[in-house]
């Protein structure tokens, strides 16, 4: 079984691009963040003619988040219970599996523009509930993955300059401080379960060249529940679509697991 995730940085300008993506990956599951469009305006025929089923959270111009599925999900949830937000930040449901469940929860991580501002404030009280609304989950689905566009560079090692960006925003300690709690919930970083090449990242600035300097951030995740983690067998980042004509600023990171049969 394989789940990804990509931050698409607008689906009505890449719906093609994730559609070719999907047709040389037939993953299980991708979650999708920064749709940028209304419900209203999701593409769910385009995504049924290629196999898939898909449920969507989506807002106008900015944020928005989607399932893409091969079998239809169920208990659909969408942003963190409990937390009164006007953003379209987080899909979760439950994708019924042979032997079990398995739920998935997709979050566009709130960015925090920097230290000391609203933003960054609003970040904090988000991330904050969100660790405290996955606590209860794990509770009741025990089997769960929580992947999206985190926000966040967990260790210097993740950043293309962690001395210059040390203090940044995606660096700060606080940051770090809440994606560490998040871990402490019995979650685990699936890129960290494996050894993987020094300075891969998930995410390049548009300019300067980032991409073709490799200058860039290790910011999209997919953290696996203490009952998945001995089921992971491989997690990456798929560069090849950052190559694309008009290409979104961030790549795919595709998690594989060996599911046990019913």
């Amino acid at each position: 079984m394989q789940i990804a995730t990509w931050n698409i940085n607008s689906l009505a300008v890449r719906l093609p691009q994730v559609l070719a993506w999907l047709a040389a990956n037939p993953v299980d599951a991708l979650a999708l963040q920064e749709l940028k469009l209304t419900d209203d305006k999701f593409p769910h025929d385009a995504f049924e003619l290629a196999g898939y089923h898909s449920v969507c959270f989506g807002q106008k111009t900015y944020n928005g988040v989607a399932l893409i599925t091969r079998q239809p999900v169920q208990d659909t949830v969408r942003n963190i219970a409990g937390f009164e937000d006007d953003q379209a930040r987080v899909i979760g449901a439950t994708l019924p599996l042979p032997g079990g469940a398995l739920r998935l929860i997709n979050g566009y991580f709130v960015n925090g523009q920097a230290p000391g501002t609203d933003k960054f404030a609003y970040k904090m009280r988000w991330l904050t509930a969100l660790h405290d609304w996955l606590r209860e989950e794990l509770k009741v689905h025990p089997c769960l993955v929580l992947a999206g566009d985190f926000n966040i560079v967990p260790e210097d090692q993740d950043s293309c300059d962690p001395a210059g960006l040390k203090g940044t925003i995606l660096h700060t300690d606080e940051e770090r401080m809440h994606f560490q709690n998040l871990l402490a919930l019995g979650l685990n970083d699936s890129f960290r379960l494996f050894e993987q090449p020094q300075n891969t990242f998930s995410w390049w600035d548009y300019r300067m060249l980032a991409f073709q300097k490799n200058r860039g951030l290790r910011i999209d995740h997919i953290l696996v529940s203490d009952a998945l983690k001995g089921l992971a067998r491989a997690c990456s980042v798929d560069r090849a679509p950052r190559k694309n004509k008009q290409p979104s600023d961030h790549a795919p990171v595709v998690l594989t697991l060996e599911m046990p049969p019913s």
